[in-house]
């Protein structure tokens, strides 16, 4: 067999937790961890009933001479005597070996026989006046129960049916509140859905305003740009068109033509006054 190494921290308490109810509500126990050496010490604390606490810090590293308080929460239940607790909870710490090292890496690759561990168990109370109003209780039912069983047994059977109904009663007050709380998360509830609808109408109602104020500014642009072509193809200006390149052909030549025909006149006359002048020399 392998020898497991001793527990180096200081747990207090050292072998119970205890919770004083009642455990209507939520019930806190705290634990004391303390690290007496020179060594920085590695702790993680588990539980046989993980879903019913909530343990903060549950892991974490203690510096030699610190102390950490850890803060155990118990879930509200249903608390009955005459069952039998066998909640556990475990300490378990290693030495944090020196150099650069993964913490997570750590946990997993270590072996359960080289961890320091130590197991405390859970411990349930009730206060001292509920305790003696439950003994009371349960001294004058007894009492009562004695007395009716030497007359009748009708009265031993009323008895036990009034212990039934005030436990009944305890009972309908925690439905009516469990109810009560669930009107309230349904009104919740409804009231969200009822706003998310109201957004997804106002949002829907302001898209439907973009689009016909898209669909107006197309509709303005088309007219303009209709009319703007109607301009342009009027008849006025069809006929306009028509007239600039009709050319009568009785209408005197261009500006072209007409700077053309004075040069014409000009060698025309000059042909004319040599051969004046030629014909002369021949008659003289």
């Amino acid at each position: 067999m392998s020898n497991k190494p001793a527990q180096l921290l200081v747990i207090e308490p050292a072998n119970e937790l205890k919770f004083v109810g009642p455990f209507c509500t939520a019930v806190s126990s705290y634990m004391r961890l303390t690290n007496p050496t020179e060594h920085v010490i590695l702790f993680k604390i588990k539980t046989t009933a993980p879903k019913k606490y909530c343990v903060r810090p549950n892991c974490g590293v203690l510096e030699p001479k610190s102390t950490i308080e850890i803060a155990i929460i118990l879930q509200p239940f249903i608390f009955d005597a005459a069952e039998k607790n066998k909640h556990k909870f475990m300490v378990q710490s290693m030495i944090m070996p020196e150099g650069d090292v993964s913490v997570d890496q750590l946990w997993k690759d270590v072996g359960p026989d080289d961890l320091m561990d130590s197991k405390l168990r859970c411990v349930f109370e009730l206060p001292a006046d509920t305790n003696q109003t439950s003994s009371g209780a349960i001294t004058a039912t007894s009492t009562t129960t004695s007395q009716s069983a030497n007359a009748t047994p009708n009265k031993n059977e009323s008895g036990v049916s009034t212990v039934e109904s005030q436990h009944g009663s305890s009972a309908s007050n925690e439905d009516d509140k469990d109810m009560a709380l669930m009107q309230e998360v349904k009104k919740l509830r409804e009231s969200e859905c009822s706003l998310r609808h109201e957004n997804l109408l106002l949002k829907e109602k302001l898209l439907r305003m973009r689009l016909d104020m898209e669909n107006s500014a197309a509709k303005e642009q088309q007219q303009q740009q209709s009319v703007s072509s109607g301009l342009g193809d009027s008849p006025l200006s069809g006929a306009a068109a028509a007239a600039a390149q009709y050319q009568n052909p009785y209408s005197p030549p261009q500006l072209a033509n007409q700077q053309q025909m004075p040069i014409v006149y000009v060698a025309v006359a000059i042909a004319m006054a040599i051969f004046g002048l030629i014909l002369g020399k021949f008659v003289l």
